[in-house]
This record gives C-alpha cells, structure tokens and sequence, in this order.
C-alpha cells in the first residue's frame, strides 16, 4: 500500500529561488531511488508573501519510504536544505488524507462531504451496473466484488475528479 508524507517548509528570505530551484533538481533526481512513486512540489500564488513550499512524496511502502530517508541522497539534500529554510514538518498522510494531498489538509469535515460526493454515485453506479452481474454469488463474494470495484473505482478514477472539482472549497480558509 503507497505511503503519503507531506512536508512544510519555511523558506528563509531572500533564499526563495534558490530553494525552488534545488528542489526541482532533487525531486527529479529522487525518482532513481528504488521505492519513490511521486514526488512534487506545492508554492503560494506569486506575490502572496508566503514563504512556505510544500513537498508531497508517494512511496510504494513504509520500507521504501525509511531507506529514501535514511538515504546518503537525501541526507545530503537536507544538510543542504537546511541552510535555506526553517526545520521542516512532515506528515504522513492516513486515509482520506491521501486523497487530500496538500501540506494543510482541509477540515475533517469538509474531507468526509467530498468523500460523500465520491461514494454515492459510485456505489449508484456499482449498484446498476456489477451488482446485477453478481446477483447469483454467495453474498460474501458478491460483497467483496461490490468492495473491490467501489474501493478501485474510487482511489484511481473518482476522488482524483471529485478532488479536482472542489479544489477551491476544500483549501482551508486563509
């Protein structure tokens, strides 16, 4: 199962550019070490003041994940990292915040609507079109099946659109 980690930084001032810029090349250099699935950077809008980069990882599992970080790769990139920012925060992100990947997830509240608007016409959907399919299994089958669709259909097809479409209302309030 993939591992989610977001990580804040606080830029110092003056070091935004070259801080960006390091970033880029190691999160493209990142990609050679075994286990990284994504990687990938989040800025404020230019001229909003805020210095802080988030940095969201996907990694195949939690294995791969602590060799990236125990890495001489990624121990070079912080001592160096760390000359230009603040000492950052990381967060692993569990259940529904993996489909809200952000550096400040949106309220729990606002996750559980959008997740809703995920579910429902998902399993409308399941319900119109596999569920007649499977009428005549054992009811332990046919729920595994109905899981499996719901649970696939959801993590690669809808909450990426649902997350997309409420991009805006789901952003914490500033």
């Amino acid at each position: 199962m993939p591992i989610h980690v977001a990580i804040t930084r606080k830029v110092l001032p003056g070091k935004e550019k070259e801080f960006k810029d390091a970033l880029r090349n190691f999160l493209g250099e990142s990609f050679a070490q075994s286990g990284v699935e994504g990687a990938g950077m989040i800025t404020s809008l230019h001229g909003e003041g805020s210095n802080e980069i988030g940095i969201l990882r996907t990694f195949a599992d939690a294995a791969e994940r602590d060799a990236f970080y125990n890495s001489r790769q990624f121990k070079a990139w912080e001592a160096y990292a760390s000359t230009l920012t603040e000492p950052p925060v990381y967060r692993q992100l569990n259940g529904l915040e993996a489909w809200f990947r952000s550096p400040v997830p949106p309220p729990r509240w606002k996750m559980a609507v959008a997740t809703l608007c995920g579910v429902f016409p998902t399993s409308v959907l399941l319900s119109y079109t596999v569920a007649p399919l499977i009428r005549t299994l054992p009811s332990l089958v046919r729920q595994l099946i109905f899981a499996a669709c719901m649970v696939g259909l959801l993590t690669w097809v809808v909450m990426p659109v649902v997350i997309k479409l409420l991009r805006n209302w789901l952003q914490p309030a500033k």
